[in-house]
């Protein structure tokens, strides 16, 4: 007795894998649910695939899933942001004066890099700046960044 697999079988390997991927956090299994997916969507289209290619069509669209979230997808969804990092690691950042300070109101500065899940900030300056100079954070003073002038 030859053993054979509708795409219905593939199709429910697939959604179990992907729902079992709820209880690993490492989008691995999901890449294998994804791999069955596409085979139950060749067997839609030719139901006479031989089960040696059904596992192979398998294995081969799971690497390519897994190698492509690995290679392509998860470096892009790094967190690039200053956020969640103490306060001490944030000195040093230089960023752009975009609205000097004045008697009434404390600067803004902005970053081209989020500073603590901001780019944008208030900031104080013991030395005079105008819109466009450079600064550099000394520190962080609740929601207010004390900087100095970048010379």
């Amino acid at each position: 007795m030859e053993l054979e697999l509708a795409y219905w079988h593939w199709l429910v390997l697939g959604m179990l894998l992907v729902g079992f991927e709820i209880f690993v956090p490492s989008f691995t299994v999901l890449w294998f649910g994804l791999g069955a997916v596409v085979v139950a969507g060749f067997l839609g289209l030719d139901p006479t695939l031989a089960l040696g290619w059904q596992l192979f069509i398998w294995t081969i669209s799971s690497v390519v899933f897994a190698a492509g979230w690995f290679k392509f997808l998860r470096p892009k969804m790094i967190d690039r942001t200053k956020a969640g990092i103490a306060q001490e690691a944030i000195a040093g950042e230089t960023g752009m004066v975009i609205k000097a300070p004045s008697e009434a109101s404390r600067g803004h500065v902005r970053f081209t890099t989020p500073i603590l899940g901001d780019d944008e900030w208030e900031f104080i300056c013991n030395d005079p700046v105008t819109t466009g100079d450079k600064v550099m954070i000394k520190e962080a003073s609740g929601n207010t960044l004390v900087v100095n002038k970048v010379t």
